[in-house]
């Protein structure tokens, strides 16, 4: 069984699902600018068409004629500090974008063209059916980006990966959800995810359906499934939620949980040091298509960074929620 352990951007601070808008665009004839921010991956249906022409999933203008060119505007889910954009022109073709330049600004009002905007990359060249990964190196706060595109055609997905920028001393002794997506929560590495990837655990809201959560293969031998998260902060857990809706025939039968208290080493170590990690949930029986809130059995182990959390034998998690206070 392979280790699942995969590079960590940060989080799509340009996700729909978090929160992120398409603000403004100077043109979205082909295609509207929302599209752009879907969490899904793009898709082409072949003979799809609608009232202005080929109906495709992204952000697309139409052809310029004349000097210019097109940009939208995005507000993102939350504030933070960027680390790499992500320009996906899959199914893009004979219409995609040439080229594209990214910039940001900080601002608590809903900004315009006459914001000043700061580049934060170069002028990309970009192809067709392609995606395409820019590092981003400012260590300035943003709030909305603008992508600019020369001169004209279209963009299936933009993703703005980051660090949300969150001011911690104003959550301190109060309960909030520590591993959320939107706090800077991560999965980092489990053993098995075939049938639904870590990255679902922390994801806002309640699962859409089965394929939105966890899910390991059947397993064949003995042993049990697990994956490793880290907390976007530091802190006491009193509450952890372990969700399984939608598994049913296939939810994991129990769980326990270990952790950690981290500082300063890599990811990749973490796998094998988490099987002598402390123990905060012990092991506790799920059920199906169900939320369990576990508080009074969860043994006090102090200020934690990361968690272990194991299934048995296999099976299917939509959400785990953990619930505790910031040590600041």
């Amino acid at each position: 069984m392979s280790l699942s352990q995969k590079p960590w951007y940060g989080v799509n601070l340009a996700s729909e699902r978090l929160g992120a808008k398409a603000l403004f665009a100077n043109d979205d004839f082909f295609a509207p600018k929302e599209r752009m921010l879907q969490d899904s991956d793009p898709v082409f249906i072949p003979g799809k068409y609608d009232d202005n022409g080929k109906w495709m999933d992204g952000w697309e203008t139409r052809r310029k004629r004349g000097e210019g060119y097109d940009y939208c505007i995005v507000k993102l889910a939350v504030p933070g500090r960027l680390n790499k954009i992500e320009l996906d022109t899959r199914h893009f073709t004979g219409n995609y974008a040439p080229a594209a330049l990214v910039e940001a600004c900080f601002s608590t009002t809903e900004p315009s063209v006459d914001t000043v905007w700061w580049p934060i990359t170069d002028t990309i060249a970009l192809a067709g059916n392609d995606q395409k990964l820019v590092d981003i190196e400012h260590d300035e706060v943003f709030s909305h980006i603008r992508l600019n595109i020369y001169p004209d055609g279209g963009i299936a997905r933009l993703r703005v990966f980051g660090q949300p920028e969150v001011d911690w001393s104003t959550l301190a002794n109060r309960s909030v959800d520590l591993l959320a997506l939107e706090v800077g929560g991560r999965a980092i590495a489990t053993n098995d995810e075939h049938f639904g990837t870590m990255h679902n655990l922390n994801l806002p809201g309640k699962g859409i359906n089965m394929g939105d959560g966890w899910e390991t293969r059947r397993r064949r031998e003995p042993g049990n499934d697990w994956v490793i998260l880290a907390l976007g902060h530091r802190g006491e857990i009193d509450q952890v939620v372990i969700d399984t809706a939608f598994f049913k025939g296939n939810y994991a039968a129990a769980c326990s949980i270990q952790v950690a208290d981290i500082h300063d080493l890599p990811d990749s170590t973490l796998p094998a040091q988490s099987l002598y990690w402390k123990e905060l949930l012990p092991k506790s029986e799920l059920s199906a298509d169900q939320e369990h809130l576990f508080a009074d059995i969860l043994k006090e182990v102090g200020p934690v960074t990361h968690l272990r959390v194991n299934i048995y034998p296999d099976g299917g998690i939509s959400r785990i929620r953990v619930i505790g206070k910031p040590v600041i």
